[in-house]
């Protein structure tokens, strides 16, 4: 083994992380870890997946249920193309290899939403096969004890960094030491304020000993953040409000969320030809929902309904009871304003 394998595994075994759930378990419950754990702290994940483990407890159950059932279960983690790629994959593990995970990482290759680093992650922990892993917290690590200036997202960079990390791979105990390269990333040689005095490779690491470690991983090009408007339209009648699933791609693909128009003027304009009556509407506060590559600008318009259509608006569309709703597949910043409406109503 490399020093730096050495000493990653001792140190590993005496202050890495040994508890979280999905530790020690079998390649399904790694598979799902892996995928919340994209773009995903460690913290927020365990809650949402001890129920989504609970609730679907194997490959075949996650594949019988429905996708909204499955999204109801994602719902708050956002990048919910993850949650349906789960969902599609049980399907095609079901289909192809008889709900047993496959072991060969090719296969996994072939399953949507799984990557170069994420079946390389699941050989690793769940079958101790020998592969390296490259998430965004091991680009960090090697980025800096290597010396790799660059954004880790460029394609130059990127392969520098992969073949850092097959030269670093040790020939056995490759569980504990792609386990260690996790959490050292995730605990020690973190994104802002590293302690380095506290980490197992710090005598060789370069951006350490250049006093370089501020500067390296390289930060992404600053981009001017695009901004985005939209207008909800809350319909309501008593505790009863309208909702229409998305499109499968694009943001909240398959979610349950309000009619969503590009400004108030055409959410009008839609509710005047729907030829629907309203009581009274009413303009609540606006507010910005992040997300990775824009900024989006709501402003929800609710009105209440006189009387509420036999009908629903369109197909795709339904009324649920607020709390009901809450209970549904829907994206955070609709569970937000159904939580505002239900406590005006309670």
């Amino acid at each position: 083994m490399s020093g730096f394998a050495v000493h990653l595994t001792r140190w590993q075994r005496k202050h890495g992380r040994h508890d979280l759930p999905w530790q020690g378990k079998d390649a399904y419950r790694v598979w799902l870890s892996e995928i919340m754990l994209q773009q995903t702290q460690v913290a927020t994940v365990i809650p949402y997946y001890q129920r989504f483990v609970a609730a679907f407890p194997t490959v075949a159950a996650l594949a019988a249920a429905s996708e909204d059932e499955v999204l109801a279960h994602w719902s708050g983690l956002g990048y919910y193309a993850r949650g349906r790629n789960l969902h599609k994959a049980a399907q095609i593990i079901l289909e192809k290899h008889h709900g047993e995970f496959p072991r060969v990482f090719e296969q996994m290759l072939e399953l949507p939403g799984i990557g170069r680093s994420t079946a390389a992650a699941i050989c690793a922990l769940a079958f101790h096969e020998r592969r390296a892993i490259l998430d965004g917290n091991v680009r960090r690590v090697l980025a800096r004890y290597s010396g790799i200036a660059g954004w880790t997202g460029n394609k130059v960079v990127e392969e520098k960094l992969w073949r850092q990390a097959e030269a670093l791979l040790p020939q056995r105990d490759v569980a504990s030491y792609t386990q260690a390269l996790m959490d050292l990333g995730a605990t020690v040689c973190t994104r802002s304020q590293p302690k380095c005095n506290e980490c197992p490779a710090q005598a060789g690491c370069i951006a350490f000993n250049t006093g370089r470690t501020n500067e390296l991983p390289t930060p992404r090009p600053k981009k001017a953040v695009p901004e985005r408007h939209a207008t909800f339209l809350l319909l309501m009648h008593g505790n009863d409000i309208l909702l229409e699933k998305r499109p499968g791609s694009g943001i909240w693909g398959g979610l349950w969320c309000p009619p969503q128009f590009d400004d108030e003027a055409a959410a009008r304009e839609w509710f005047m030809r729907s030829g629907m009556a309203a009581s009274e509407g009413e303009r609540l506060e606006a507010f910005i929902h992040t997300f990775t590559h824009f900024k989006l600008h709501i402003m929800p318009l609710k009105i209440r309904l006189s009387r509420k259509p036999a009908h629903a608006a369109q197909p795709g569309s339904l009324w649920l009871d607020v709390e009901e709703a809450l209970r549904a597949a829907i994206p955070t910043p609709v569970r937000s304003l159904l939580k505002e409406l239900n406590r005006r109503m309670g």
